[in-house]
């Protein structure tokens, strides 16, 4: 394995503590939306909305600290096309960071209902309520989720094929840890 540059503790934290929220709105997302209406659902569409929103402000904190810091370099062994790729899959996983919550936000206040964040504070409320655009705000939400799911897969298997079958150490640069 080639030893590699890591990515700062704080840049770390941050990236497992967003991929484990949004894997844990993604399950939730889907228990919900099948389930019958009940105070049970309603309370998981509070939790989803309030993960939406805690990824949303990680997110953005994530992405100041990217811009502030650079990333560590690519192993030298990595393609051009691959390079492109990677960075590629990166900006499109940061805008999908940014819209699904977002969306979700956006489908919330169409369908007229408040997101108190955590219970305790009113967002701001950007639109009214609009019957008219709350159902393709909705499968809009529904579409970038599973283009995110996706996403996140290819970034996980290339991370392990880099690991296992290149032995490049790349996953080494955001792998918790000493």
């Amino acid at each position: 394995m080639v030893a590699t540059q890591r990515y700062s503790n704080f840049s770390i934290v941050l990236h497992w503590l967003i991929a484990i929220l949004i894997i844990i709105a993604f399950i939730l997302g889907n228990i919900m939306v099948d389930m019958r209406i009940s105070p049970t659902k309603l309370q998981y569409y509070s939790y989803h909305k309030w993960l939406g929103m805690t990824v949303l402000g990680f997110v953005a904190l994530r992405l100041i600290s990217r811009l502030l810091s650079k990333a560590p370099p690519y192993p030298a062994n990595m393609g051009k096309v691959q390079m492109h790729i990677a960075n590629g899959t990166h900006i499109l996983l940061y805008v999908l960071m940014f819209a699904v919550p977002l969306s979700g936000y956006f489908y919330t206040l169409a369908a007229g209902y408040p997101v108190v964040y955590l219970g305790l504070f009113e967002l701001p409320v950007l639109i009214g309520p609009n019957p008219e655009i709350k159902g393709s705000l909705k499968e809009l939400h529904e579409i970038l989720n599973n283009i995110m799911l996706v996403l996140v897969l290819l970034h996980v298997a290339a991370a392990l094929k880099h690991h296992f079958y290149d032995k490049d150490g790349l996953l080494h640069r955001m792998r918790p840890g000493p």
